[in-house]
């Protein structure tokens, strides 16, 4: 659902009017009820667990736990987050590519399964643990599995995981490690991904690398984690994940993987987080400057960093004003001129107008909470 039509204009107001803008607005319901459609959708073997980074808000990660979820974490503060719901061990991941030792003493403390980025990674877990520990190994695949999405990166150099063809090398290392046993396989394998059928191509390039693994290494997988990149809709025109056909293409994977027995990891993020929530800010000024017209907000890329880093608008409506095909040009009050969220057809606008943006779960001011919990703001040094 997008939330453009989960919000109608009264509550949109009241929500203003009570809260003040500009502000962030989340419908549980919404939120419940995408989850619950994803879930009924999929096989039994595959396993949600929701990304934080998407959204991190206490009451979010409560409702999704409280319906089963675990919780893929790339932070110390994260891991923080979902230690607070009080879940057993083994509902919880951590991923990234820059985990700090203390960071992994958490995870090690919390019975996390670690999404390990390298030798480092290996290394450090064998040192800190007093246990057996299983991980899974992140692989960056040697093939453009998402074809031109520039979010993943394609098959070049990439900061996350082992290369591909670095992987026979590190199992010689990992075989010496006495504590850490490689049990598991993380492949982020798409961003934002709306077709089932690539969906199912890139999930069926991912087992298929995990089967040369496996015939390859004897790599005995419990778990194969294919990260996140479920889809949503930022524009009228484009169609929503169908999840009848997202879940089939699962099951028929499975079936044709029959040497792989363990589960299947999703970590949808966006696709749960971005339809239940909206941003409202309302218009501070109108102008025009060489024949450009800009309507300048409340707020900007401080709030919604997304347009800055893809070049796309959130969906947006003016609220009370009905259609419009005015072109504007939306700036925040931050003094730079990367502050835009978008070139925009709109009504007429005025100061003082109410705006609300859709789909804000991905990238909004959730991402920079997320950052906030990822690394604290270090300490101000003056130096004489």
């Amino acid at each position: 659902m997008n939330p453009l039509f989960a919000f109608d204009d009264d509550p949109c107001r009241a929500l203003a009017a009570h809260h003040g803008t500009p502000c962030f607005a989340y419908s549980g319901a919404v939120a419940e009820a995408g989850f619950r459609a994803l879930r009924a959708a999929l096989p039994a073997r595959v396993r949600l667990a929701y990304a934080v980074k998407a959204n991190p808000h206490p009451e979010l990660l409560a409702r999704f736990a409280s319906l089963g979820a675990s919780f893929d974490c790339a932070s110390i503060g994260e891991l923080e987050r979902v230690e607070a719901l009080g879940l057993p061990p083994g509902r919880t991941f951590f991923a990234g590519p820059g985990k700090r030792e203390a960071e992994l003493r958490k995870a090690l403390e919390m019975g996390v399964r670690v999404q390990a980025e390298g030798w480092e990674d290996l290394a450090r877990i064998d040192r800190l643990a007093d246990r057996e520990i299983a991980v899974n190994l992140r692989v960056h695949p040697a093939f453009d599995l998402d074809e031109g999405n520039r979010i993943i990166g394609g098959s070049g150099p990439s900061a996350f995981g082992v290369d591909e063809e670095d992987v026979p090398r590190l199992l010689e290392r990992a075989a010496a490690l006495r504590h850490v046993r490689i049990r598991g396989l993380h492949v982020f394998a798409a961003s934002n991904q709306r077709d089932a059928a690539k969906l199912r191509a890139i999930h069926g390039g991912v087992l298929d690398l995990a089967r040369r693994l496996h015939e390859t290494h004897g790599l005995a997988f419990e778990q194969i984690d294919l990260g996140g990149g479920l889809g949503v809709p930022y524009a009228p025109e484009e169609t929503p994940l169908d999840l009848a056909a997202f879940g089939q293409g699962l099951s028929d994977l499975l079936a044709r993987h029959s040497w792989f027995s363990g589960e299947l990891i999703l970590e949808p993020g966006r696709f749960l987080a971005g339809p239940c929530g909206i941003y409202l800010a309302r218009v501070v000024r109108v102008k025009e400057s060489r024949g450009t017209r800009f309507a300048i907000l409340e707020g900007g890329i401080n709030h919604l960093i997304r347009p800055l880093l893809t070049g796309q608008p959130f969906p947006v409506k003016a609220v009370g004003k009905g259609e419009g095909d005015v072109p504007y040009t939306l700036a925040g009050p931050l003094c730079t001129s990367l502050d835009r969220l978008g070139e925009v057809r709109l009504p007429e606008l005025a100061a003082g107008d109410l705006l609300v943006f859709g789909t804000t779960g991905a990238y909004g001011l959730n991402e920079g909470m997320t950052h906030f919990l990822s690394h604290p703001v270090p300490p101000e040094v003056w130096v004489a």
